[in-house]
């Protein structure tokens, strides 16, 4: 039969895995670290993972194709000789962990994460992601919580946190920054970097993305020693 079913670009598909985490059916899997629809008669045609694609791999056709198939998918969910599907590295699936504002009486602080979200990593995160809306955001340098001794505790917490290194990874930070900060409701932005030159580049790009964003976003910028210390805070709001 003739139906809509989706169709992904696997060059322009960069194997964040984003989408298989999105698709409640199990029709999309990673292989070879690239998205593929591995059973179209799971692919019920709504798109669930077409929002959830940070580079627009994902769209629609009409072309023969099975039919959806709506009781093999419930079928394949209730099985229970199948666990249930892991969507690409399971180090790149969302989802927020519920951490408490403080930690209860006799739990060491320090044994206590303030990580609020997975994944972390700019290019993996997706621009659409439920958790940020509201959120108040952090935007890293990878070497900075190593270098500062607190930094769960003074920077992480209470915050979405998005990670990179402009000196290690390919391609400009501000596009993605902007489309998540155009198309979610940022209430505020961190960002925390080293004191090196090279994280230059994680500063300018955000406070690029911040501007192209067309929103008032309080930002503030935190530099960080190569010794853990914080040099300078920069912001533009009391």
């Amino acid at each position: 039969m003739i139906r809509r079913i989706i169709k992904i670009d696997e060059e322009t598909c960069n194997g964040c895995g984003a989408c298989a985490a999105a698709c409640h059916e199990g029709a999309i899997k990673m292989i070879d670290g690239k998205a593929r629809l591995t059973r179209e008669d799971y692919c019920d045609g709504l798109g669930d993972c077409l929002p959830a694609c940070p580079t627009g791999a994902i769209t629609f056709e009409e072309r023969e194709a099975p039919a959806y198939d709506a009781a093999a998918v419930l079928a394949a969910k209730e099985s229970p000789s199948t666990s249930a599907p892991v969507h690409g590295c399971p180090g790149e699936q969302a989802g927020t962990f519920g951490r408490k504002a403080e930690p209860a009486v006799g739990e060491a602080a320090f044994e206590t994460s303030r990580l609020a979200q997975w994944p972390v990593q700019i290019k993996l995160v997706p621009v659409n992601a439920p958790y940020f809306n509201g959120a108040r955001l952090l935007i890293a340098a990878d070497c900075t919580a190593y270098a500062y001794g607190s930094f769960h505790k003074d920077f992480i917490q209470g915050h979405i946190t998005l990670i990179g290194c402009p000196k290690l990874d390919e391609g400009d930070y501000a596009e993605k920054l902007t489309q998540i900060l155009a198309n979610n409701d940022i209430r505020s932005v961190k960002i925390v970097r080293m004191e090196v030159p090279c994280c230059g580049g994680l500063e300018n790009a955000a406070k690029r993305a911040l501007q192209a964003s067309g929103k008032w976003i309080p930002w503030s910028v935190a530099t960080i020693s190569t010794d853990g210390k914080i040099l300078a805070i920069e912001k533009n709001h009391n």
